[in-house]
């Protein structure tokens, strides 16, 4: 089959004529949920208000305040043996601990001796621990 110029450019006329035509409308999308914002950070916590700290894992420490709420402060980078051992301790020359404060890893197996330290991250709200169930 041939086709001459005259016919190709006849059936592009068809096609772009084809595209252009009016279509049915779609139904609106539905709105995408809004993205959740970060939880606000915080550099320091007076160390008044810490009633207790409990290790999560190698990057995160919860600090309970007395007030119930809770901080959760989310290491920049893993701290080796944290997880495992629960336990830290820091030294500051302010009463507030902050971004910039050091935790050291305590081991207790063999007595007490110290380990990896590491750097704290900023502090944020924790999420809400999930209900318990009977």
């Amino acid at each position: 089959m041939r086709f001459s110029l005259a016919s190709t450019a006849a059936l592009l006329t068809l096609g772009l004529a084809a595209s252009c035509a009016p279509t049915a409308k779609a139904p609106p999308a539905a709105p995408k949920p809004a993205a959740q914002a970060p939880a606000a950070s915080r550099n320091c916590v007076d160390l008044a208000r810490i009633a207790e700290a409990r290790v999560v894992s190698d990057r995160i420490v919860d600090f309970h305040l007395r007030d119930g709420s809770v901080l959760r402060n989310s290491l920049p980078n893993a701290c080796p043996g944290l997880g495992a051992e629960k336990a830290f301790t820091y030294s500051t020359s302010i009463q507030r601990l902050c971004t910039s404060d050091i935790i050291t890893v305590i081991h207790t197996a063999g007595g007490p001796r110290t380990g990896a330290s590491c750097g704290l991250g900023g502090f944020t709200a924790a999420p809400p621990a999930p209900a318990a169930t009977n």
